[in-house]
């Protein structure tokens, strides 16, 4: 828009993140002035955010939600951070609501969005953690209390539910619309008929509570075909198997030729009935038949007898029309509210749901980029007094205009050899170069503070109640050696310093909440 700044814009494509830290590394952030921010999660803003204080970056934070708008001053030194405070949670719905008793659409959206990770998200992650993990087994699934679950998971990916080719993925996808909305409707009504009451003698199917019936599949039926087309077609990508381009008379074909089990209700399963009660599958005992479950591990195939495979994981991306992603998403939730006599929604409108759109608006976008730009004329001009720096909050609706001060960084004093010392909790941290940890440890003895712990990530490199034949050994170590020798990883070559905590005493024996230590590995 702005031709004077042709050829002066350096795009990047990568996704923001701990992932992409060799492409945005400590050469990207330590050369830029300052940062503004105008990502769409909250996830992408903290990390930003906690990698601006760690360089000592200003940052300008800002978003919008509708006609709602905000902008908030990051300042190293001066300011909190973005992550020292965090919005209330998103409205969730209960549990059961969404298990049992949907009574609108957005309850059946939410269902088949969760429908959706647990078929194509969850369990090819749980069997590429199988095939790569050595002894995963043992090692991993023992320690979670969810072995049972997880080992059904990976029978079915692996053996019962394997497919060979497309028309399997078909007939997959078929046999999950009569698990979800023939076979777990009937086993609801089992548990809670049509005519059931409450303990005070009420219909227990009144108020939000809608009474569901079975769906019966139908070839001719659009969305019950929607569902197989869409299922299939993510279950292939699964596999990495190619989806034919097939009508709708050669999936009715590969249909009717299947052989569908006859379902009987299960007067062992429990269904919680109202939020309010305590879940009554939430504190059942762990599984301990271990002669089922050597019986499951015995059937599974060894991880070296399949070379090179992989599952492909879905990444759920609502913005590509041909991925089948909201087209599984709608028919899943419109088969729901058929279930319930819920009123159903178009692809449209599922995608708005289930994708979180929040429609953007020019006016509030263009008020908001101004107010950052306002505070970013305080920043150029070296101002360090809070006071000349506002926080913005706005709705054009009301309309409404508010500001206030950014709060300070908290501060906290520690008793040094020389006096008190101030310290800023969120922006200061100790800086030392790739010194031994003898060196380290009296490193900060001469500033008054006397050490009894340091670590690094999950591994404990110090602690002064280890016994000297523990600590001989370590203490001629460089940091980085030492952190490479208990963690058993080598540092990334991207990476130029290391992050070390520390917990400590002063002068007077006080423990002190010390900021962190960055040891600078590489110039």
């Amino acid at each position: 828009m702005n031709p004077d700044l042709k050829g002066k814009i350096t795009t990047m494509n990568d996704r923001i993140g701990a992932d992409s830290e060799d492409v945005f590394n400590e050469n990207f952030w330590g050369e830029l002035d300052f940062v503004t921010n105008a990502l769409d999660n909250v996830e992408a803003r903290t990390y930003v955010d906690r990698r601006c204080v760690f360089f000592m970056k200003p940052l300008l934070e800002s978003g919008t939600l509708g006609t709602k708008g905000n902008t908030q001053v990051i300042l190293p030194r001066l300011t909190e951070s973005y992550s020292s405070s965090q919005d209330p949670p998103e409205q969730s719905f209960p549990m059961c609501t969404l298990r049992s008793f949907p009574n609108k659409i957005e309850h059946t959206i939410a269902w088949a969005r969760d429908l959706f990770q647990s078929y194509f998200v969850g369990p090819p992650e749980i069997v590429n953690l199988y095939l790569t993990q050595p002894d995963h087994i043992n090692t991993t699934l023992k320690q979670q209390g969810n072995e049972k679950q997880i080992l059904d998971s990976l029978k079915d990916f692996l053996v019962s539910d394997k497919p060979s080719d497309y028309n399997d993925c078909i007939a997959w996808a078929r046999m999950q619309f009569e698990k979800q909305y023939s076979n777990a409707i009937q086993q609801l009504l089992y548990n809670f008929p049509s005519d059931a009451t409450t303990s005070s003698g009420a219909n227990f199917w009144s108020g939000p509570k809608r009474c569901p019936k079975a769906l019966k599949f139908d070839t001719s039926n659009e969305t019950h075909m929607g569902f197989v087309k869409a299922g299939a077609a993510l279950h292939a990508y699964n596999y990495n198997i190619e989806a034919r381009k097939m009508s709708t008379s050669d999936y009715a074909k590969v249909i009717d030729s299947m052989m569908i089990p006859e379902f009987k209700p299960d007067s062992n399963v429990k269904i919680q009935a109202d939020e309010k009660e305590p879940d009554p599958n939430a504190n059942q005992p762990a599984f301990n038949d271990q002669d089922e479950l050597n019986n499951i591990i015995a059937a599974l195939p060894a991880p070296k007898s399949l070379p090179g495979f992989r599952l492909n994981v879905v990444e759920f991306e609502k913005d590509d029309d041909t991925n089948h992603h909201i087209d599984f998403i709608t028919a899943a939730s419109n088969l729901r509210a058929l279930n319930y006599d819920i009123a159903v929604a178009d692809r449209h409108k599922t995608k708005f749901i289930a994708g979180k759109i929040i429609p953007a608006i020019a006016t509030t976008t263009a008020l908001v980029t101004g107010l950052v730009i306002l505070e970013l004329y305080k920043v150029i001009d070296g101002k360090d007094d809070l006071e000349q720096y506002k926080n913005g909050f706005i709705n054009l609706a009301l309309p409404f205009f508010g500001f206030s001060e950014p709060i300070a960084s908290p501060k906290g004093t520690y008793q040094g050899k020389n006096g008190e010392v101030t310290i800023d909790k969120l922006w200061d941290r100790f800086e030392v170069d790739d010194i031994t940890l003898s060196d380290f440890v009296k490193h900060f003895e001469n500033l008054g503070l006397s050490i009894s712990m340091v670590s690094s990530g999950v591994s404990l490199l110090y602690a002064s109640f280890y016994p000297p034949s523990k600590t001989k050994d370590r203490l001629p170590l460089k940091m980085s050696k030492l952190l490479e020798t208990i963690s058993k990883k080598p540092i990334p070559e991207h990476q130029k310093n290391i992050i070390f905590e520390i917990t400590a005493e002063d002068t007077t024996d006080e423990d002190v909440e010390v900021p962190y230590v960055m040891v600078k590995y590489r110039k």
